[in-house]
Formats: structure tokens, sequence, C-alpha cells
């Protein structure tokens, strides 16, 4: 814990530099509980933050430590220290000697930060249509009819993945971690990923040192998913197979052109396909529906839907439209229990939604036993998890995101009792992954299909929302009035 008086040192020091706490935490690209618990004293800035934070308070790395009370970690020099462990692996896999790969993003071309205007999202999906031609086999590019407005996404997937309504229980999320020792590491293109660490640097880029799942083998069924994963390092993925997120928007602004990387990880359907000979990482994403009561100015009661805006220093879809919470599908604390994708939803919820910046696994320092106690819970989730019947979680549909190649368990989680809002509603902040959080009526049609339309969603949280519809118009009753959601085209 912080003194008391160095807490109010903290304070001043913001205030000297001109700036309120929400300022701060948008300079910072945190979320305003975590600038509060700052100057609580309840935790320190976390390593990669330092030299950020003592920029823009204006202030040395020394004078920040005297200023909190704390010393900074070791390597916190411009070039950040949040990338260190990535450095490091590059380093251990290329052959290098240490400190090569810092020494090489540091002398790397100048790159540019990520425009804040993506490529459109179709513009995406047709570019991969084109690379990947016919499916066949029985996959199909998730597409589907919203009124007048047509979708394609980049999402291969089958009719069979679809309209599961499969509750994420124990007896029906049977995700599994396996031992099998079989499965092919990707090979390391030292040069894409010394422009990516270069990229990642330019962007204020997370990439944290912290186990991720890969998919060996999955069954997908109405009313049941299951499948092996194996536990793999984050940097391993963020180095190989995210590489192809970067190339695609970069080759010729996503028109056809030459993109040796993908032709090395991903050139076929057949690889897509090949999860023990391939690193599959995944996501796990979900539209959040809240019931409201009826208001004197919203009108009836409904679901309120909840939008974010991707921010800057996330891995993937940057600047980009997606549900939440949105998490690649990794564990936390016990590697077996937490391949469970309910797991991993609990889990972000807590984070994104309910500010738990201690389950934030970007941090990379986990010293609870069990984070997800119940002792430890969040007030909203203690709440919601005290009454059966209050919360309902669903597995709604499943893919292969062919932007990167990852595995998409699309989810839809309703709040069922409205009761929540009321009293809850003020506790709920997005975390630094969005940049923004936007909410919509379920009885508010017009508004939803502008929505639905929007070129600036990733394809993933295009393929979650509308699935996340389709399910929520059939156990939503009178709170849903929104557009019917046909697949196929």
């Amino acid at each position: 814990m912080v003194s008391v008086r160095r807490r109010k040192e903290l304070v001043s020091a913001r205030k000297a530099a001109g700036l309120t706490q929400e300022n701060l935490a948008e300079v910072m690209g945190v979320d305003r509980t975590t600038v509060i618990r700052w100057e609580a004293g309840d935790y320190a800035p976390l390593p990669y933050q330092w030299p950020k934070l003592a920029k823009v308070l204006g202030r040395t790395a020394d004078e920040l430590r005297e200023l909190i009370g704390l010393h900074p970690p070791n390597g916190t020099a411009e070039l950040g220290s949040a990338l260190e462990p990535a450095f490091g692996w590059l380093d251990r896999h290329a052959g290098w000697s240490p400190g090569t790969t810092r020494g090489r993003v540091a002398s790397a071309p100048s790159v540019k930060p990520h425009s804040d205007v993506p490529a459109g999202r179709s513009r995406v999906a047709a570019a991969l249509a084109n690379y990947y031609g016919d499916s066949g086999h029985g996959h199909v590019l998730y597409a589907a009819r919203c009124g007048q407005v047509e979708i394609a996404t980049s999402v291969l997937t089958r009719p069979d993945w679809l309209n599961l309504a499969c509750p994420l229980t124990a007896e029906n999320d049977r995700i599994v971690l396996s031992a099998n020792e079989n499965a092919a590491r990707e090979p390391v293109d030292e040069v894409g990923a010394v422009r990516r660490l270069a990229a990642a640097a330019a962007d204020d880029v997370r990439i944290a040192d912290v186990p991720l799942y890969r998919l060996t083998d999955v069954q997908i069924r109405p009313e049941m998913v299951s499948g092996d994963v194996q536990v793999v390092p984050f940097v391993e993925y963020a180095l190989t197979m995210d590489l192809l997120e970067r190339e695609l928007h970069d080759s010729r602004a996503v028109q056809p052109g030459r993109m040796p990387l993908r032709d090395r990880y991903l050139p076929d359907l057949q690889a897509v396909l090949d999860l023990p000979g391939r690193l599959c990482a995944g996501g796990v994403l979900a539209l959040t529906a809240i019931a409201r009561p009826a208001d004197p100015f919203r009108g009836e009661a409904d679901y309120l839907l909840l939008v974010q805006e991707r921010s800057r220093h996330v891995v993937n879809a940057a600047h980009r439209l997606a549900v939440i919470p949105k998490s690649f599908h990794g564990p936390l604390a016990d590697q077996r229990t937490d391949a469970r994708i309910g797991a991993t939803l609990r889990r972000e919820l807590e984070e994104e939604l309910f500010g738990r910046s201690n389950v934030d696994r970007t941090t990379g320092i986990q010293r609870a036993a069990d984070p997800m106690h119940p002792a430890r819970l969040s007030a909203p989730m203690r709440w919601l998890t005290e009454q059966p019947g209050r919360l309902r979680i669903e597995c709604t549909g499943f893919g292969f995101n062919l932007v990167s190649g990852n595995y998409e368990f699309a989810s839809l989680v309703v709040i069922e009792d409205e009761e929540f809002w009321p009293r809850f509603g003020g506790d709920v902040e997005a975390n630094w992954e969005a940049a923004g959080l936007r909410q919509y009526s379920t009885r508010d049609d017009d508004l939803i299909t502008e929505l639905i339309g929007d070129e600036t969603w990733s394809n993933e949280g295009l393929f979650a929302f509308l699935q996340g519809l389709r399910r929520l118009s059939e156990i939503g009753g009178e709170r849903v009035r929104i557009p019917a959601v046909e697949l196929g085209r």
C-alpha cells in the first residue's frame, strides 16, 4: 500500500500536469477505475506503464519512483519494456545472442502507427474469399441478411456449427487440456517478426508473456462443444500467425497482392482446417444483453446491448467494433479447468466490464491461487451468481476467422434479472482494451440495422453479434424487437 502522503503527491502531480482522472486514463490507455486505484494506493502502475506515466506527469523515472514509493522494474528504457518478453523469445528461437532483437527493432525503419480508420470489413472478407476460393466440403463463409443489408464475413463455418444454443455448463462445455505432443510448431519468419515488434512499439501494443490455448481437435454439435487444447506462449502466436492480419491490411490496402506470410502459414483451406499441423489460437467473444425495466423516457422493458470500439493497444482488431467481452482463450491460473469456454467468459466479464484489473492476463502477474474464487468476485458478479437464473451464458456458433486462422467461439451473455441494471449499471465500465463503449436497445430496430451495416466491425465481432441477435430473438420475448437475421445470401 502507498502512504497517504504519497497518494496526495501523485494526485498533485496529475493536477500539476493539468490532467483530470479521465484525461490521464485516456492518455495511459486504461479505464478511470485504474487511475482511481493508483491514487488510492490499491496497487502501483504495471511495468510497461512506468515510462509513459513518468513522461505524462513530467517526471523522470526516478522522480516517479520517489513519488509512488516503489521501484519500477529493470529495463524501462524508451523502447517498451512491455515487449521485453517478445524480444527474448525471438532471440532464443532465431538463435540470436541476447539483445539482438531489441537492437534490430530499434534500428528498424520508422513504422507509422496503424491508421485510426481500418480497411472496411467487407473488403477484408472479399479479399480473403478471393484468396481462398470456394470452400466446399460442407464449409462456408458465414453470410447473413438483415433487411436490405447483406453481410459476408471472413469466418469459415458449417451449418451444423450454428444454431447451437449450447449452455456453457460443465455438462455441455467440454474443451479439455490435452497432452498431445505431436502438434506442429510454426516456423518463425524473423524479418516479419521484427517488423511486427517495431509496429507494436509504434502502436504501444501489449504482447504479454502469458500462456495461450491452441486448438488441436474440435467437435461441435447442438448443445455440445468439445475439443482438445494445448498451452503455448502467447508470444509464439503473436510473432507467427498474428503477422497475417497486418500483412493483409498492408497488402495494397486490402487489394489482391502478394502475401508471402499467408502463403507460408495459411496457404489454403486444408491448412486452415489442419489443427494438429498448425498453431490455431482462438478467441472467446460474446454479445452481452442486460435486461432493463420499463423507463418513462426509454419506454418499454428491453435488453441493453453492449458494443465496444477496440483500442489501438490490442494485439488484433484494433480500431474496430466488436462485442464485449472479447478475449483470447487462455488460462488464468488453472490450465485444466480454465480450458472451458465458460471459464474465459466469466473471467472476461470481470475484467472487461466489472473493473477487476487483477484478472488482466496481459500483466503476466498472477499471485492469487484462485482468482475467480467466490470471495474475490466483484459485487456485480457475486450478485449474478448468488441465485440461479440471473445469468445465462450460451455458445451460439463456431468458426475459423481467415484473417489469422483463429478459432472463434461466438457466445451470448444474458443478464435476465432486470434488477441488475438499476443496481449495478454504474459499475459497468470497459477496460483498456476498449476505446469506447456503445449501448443499443433491443427495441430500436433502426439503429441496430444501421449498426449491422457499419464497415468498422471486425469480422469475428459481427459474426458473434449476429449469432447473438438470432438467439436473443428466440428467447427474449417482448423485450426484443430487432430485425430478423437470415443466414446465407
